[in-house]
């Protein structure tokens, strides 16, 4: 039986969901981050299970072959980066595997995957960053991520995940704290102002947000921020406040204010304008993103007489790109501002045939049902958590003849994938894509039909 502080060499030969590998010690297997397939390390167990243990590397004895020079200082202490010290080729086998695992060892399906389409870009890709604060450090301040498992931040204000300009916009931000003593969250305490930066941008437009999330009702020196901002960052479009005074490890609370500008930055995906306010979903990885709905149309195989239900509907990315292709689109989100905004960019889109609705997606599902609305095609993109079984029994007794499965969570599809062929649907075509280069996290697409 392994040990705590337990010592041994140690051979990697798998990778975990969450990016550690895989060995294997007096048969229990053993989790050890930042290590690749193919590794020989010197393991130092730190916490053991009953048929498990996780250690880390003291030594690499024998280098894998998938082994790099990490190109970052705090990739080995955030919780974001999980594969920076492989190739980009390796981690794309590791997510291909993944999937493979995912369907058919848990949803036992026999379907080929296809394979994973990686993405352009490794670094600067993402749209979007929340950057939580804390006081202490040289200067008082820190600002970065929290590391993996932890509260504790870990100062980053360069991410190699983030465009440069997020770095300035930081900088901007640093000095605007510390000039005017803006109070810093104490989240021990529940006292303080400032809990989080949220920062985006449009990646095709530019456009710039800036969201202060507070412990509060108010901004001190708003105006002195704004002015700066705008005088250093021509892309600057919007500073919003958040506010969010629970006493909760939540980032976002429910309700926004605009202090100057709209209120949202505008986008585009598809060729599809759409505009996106602090509490919208929007894929972060903008050109993958376009690729990824692209197949999920290809897989939908639209036609101009066809009705299509796009649940989970975000503002409308999926529905609205797919519009043109199809008679009608019918979108259905619980949060009301999304909706709002799908609405919004079907109208400024001249998009006349898209209809989108609030509520939980099996309740509008049923009332859609009731409506004697038949969808032809129903594409869902949900959260990590995947459906609700009552969802899926309701989007089989509406009987599309083809249902496209977006997935942030090859698990929870996998785990749905069988629910659905429970049903009688089957997954035909199952592509891995992409979107968060050297992150665990992996998406796909998958067609079922019956």
């Amino acid at each position: 039986m392994i040990t705590k502080n337990q010592e041994f060499e140690l051979r990697i030969t798998d990778m975990s969901a969450e990016g550690s590998g895989i060995g294997h010690h007096d048969g229990e297997a053993v989790f050890v981050p930042h290590t690749a397939v193919g590794d020989l390390i010197l393991c130092h167990i730190v916490k053991t299970k009953k048929t498990y243990a996780f250690g880390k590397a003291l030594d690499i004895l024998e280098p894998s072959a998938d082994r790099i020079e990490p190109d970052c200082d705090v990739s080995s202490q955030c919780g974001g980066c999980c594969y920076r010290h492989m190739t980009y080729e390796a981690e794309l086998r590791v997510k291909q595997k993944r999937v493979e695992d995912a369907m058919q060892r848990l949803a036992r399906i026999d379907t080929d995957v296809l394979p994973i389409l990686g993405s352009e870009k490794q670094v600067s890709y993402r749209n979007k960053a929340q950057y939580p604060v804390q006081a202490g450090g040289a200067k008082g301040l820190q600002i970065g991520f929290y590391g993996l498992h932890s509260h504790r931040i870990v100062p980053c204000m360069d991410c190699l995940l983030q465009p440069a300009l997020f770095y300035d916009v930081l900088t901007i931000l640093r000095d605007w704290i510390l000039r005017y003593k803006i109070p810093i969250y104490d989240e021990q305490r529940h006292k303080g102002l400032l809990r989080h930066i949220y920062l985006r941008r449009g990646a095709h437009t530019g456009e710039l947000m800036v969201c202060l999330v507070i412990n509060g009702t108010n901004v001190p020196h708003a105006f002195q921020l704004t002015e700066t901002l705008k005088a250093d960052l021509p892309d600057f479009k919007t500073l919003v406040v958040n506010y969010n005074t629970a006493d909760t490890n939540v980032i976002l609370g429910e309700d926004c204010e605009t202090l100057y500008g709209d209120g949202f930055i505008r986008d585009t995906m598809l060729g599809i304008s759409f505009r996106v306010s602090p509490l919208s979903f929007y894929q972060v990885n903008t050109p993958q993103a376009e690729r990824l709905y692209q197949i999920a149309a290809d897989f939908a195989q639209l036609t101009p007489e066809d009705t299509l239900l796009d649940l989970y509907c975000g503002i409308g990315t999926i529905g609205l790109t797919m519009a043109d292709k199809v008679r009608q689109v019918y979108g259905v989100e619980v949060i009301p501002d999304a909706v709002l905004d799908a609405k919004r960019n079907a109208k400024e889109n001249d998009i006349e045939n898209a209809e989108f609705f609030c509520g939980d997606a099996a309740a509008a599902a049923v009332r859609l049902r009731s409506k004697g609305i038949q969808p032809d095609v129903i594409v869902v993109d949900p959260p990590r958590k995947g459906l609700d079984p009552v969802l899926i029994g309701t989007i089989a007794d509406m009987a599309p003849s083809r249902v496209v499965y977006v997935s942030c969570d090859p698990g929870t599809l996998a785990r749905d994938c069988a629910r659905f062929a429970e049903q009688g649907y089957i997954a035909r075509k199952i592509q891995p894509v992409d979107l968060f280069p050297r992150t665990a996290h992996v998406e796909t697409v998958v067609l079922m039909t019956k």
